[in-house]
């Protein structure tokens, strides 16, 4: 088995619980703001309009053809409107509302704490993520994640998104490791698998749900105390 020194996690969707911390925050926000009133159906009405609108819009972030404030300024726009409600009803504080209280969830995947508790004394570890500086930032300190890693590389501190090579290669030279010794963990094939490994770097696909996908990654797990087994 290799041996590796430094440990490069994703955050959204691999260790911190993206769909749950997401959809509690959006039925809290169907309450506070009575949202039925104003036509949207149902909690769950109003998360399947979300999840229809915000991947296309982090895909079209991901690509360069949207810019963080567009995104932010769009977004519930577009959502409210996929769930038929007019414009002009929209609370004007919802997206700031939203980031606040989906970034202070602090639900983890199952066994993060565990298994980073396993891997502390003995690997180097950090993140990288294509999330907002502080949105990120908040998630990590709501769950209990800081203590953990050394540090955390955003797409909007380096100017680059996974899976562009640029953003693993600057957190290489950040953490002092090579390719070599290194290892990214991570749910997403593209941004995650295909991106560590055009840089060089082993991979880990972090796949829970059994996703087919046409890439091989170095190492597939389906929960994160399989980590055990390669690490």
């Amino acid at each position: 088995m290799k041996t590796y020194q430094h440990l490069f996690f994703d955050l959204d969707h691999t260790l911190w619980d993206y769909d749950r911390n997401v959809q509690e925050s959006l039925s809290e926000l169907f309450l506070h703001y009575k949202l039925e009133n104003l036509g949207v159906l149902s909690p769950q009405h109003f998360i399947d309009a979300f999840y229809a609108v915000n991947f296309k819009l982090w895909a079209a972030y991901d690509k360069g053809e949207l810019q963080k404030e567009e995104l932010r300024t769009t977004r519930f726009p577009r959502i409210f409107a996929h769930a038929g409600v007019a414009d002009a009803l929209i609370p004007e504080e919802f997206e700031i509302d939203f980031m606040h209280r989906t970034s202070t969830k602090p639900h983890l995947f199952p066994h993060t704490i565990e298994i980073l508790d396993y891997l502390k004394p003995k690997y180097k570890l950090y993140v990288i993520t294509n999330g907002f500086d502080e949105s990120q930032a908040k998630k990590m300190n709501s769950s209990g994640l800081n203590d953990y890693f050394e540090l955390v590389i955003t797409s909007e501190t380096t100017g680059h998104k996974k899976p562009d090579p640029r953003i693993f290669h600057y957190a290489l030279e950040q953490a002092g490791a090579s390719k070599e010794n290194s290892l990214m963990i991570g749910d997403n094939p593209i941004s995650d698998i295909k991106g560590a490994h055009g840089a060089g770097i082993d991979q880990v696909f972090f796949n829970p749900l059994g996703k087919s996908v046409d890439i091989i990654p170095t190492y597939t797990i389906s929960h994160l105390r399989e980590l055990e087994g390669i690490l």
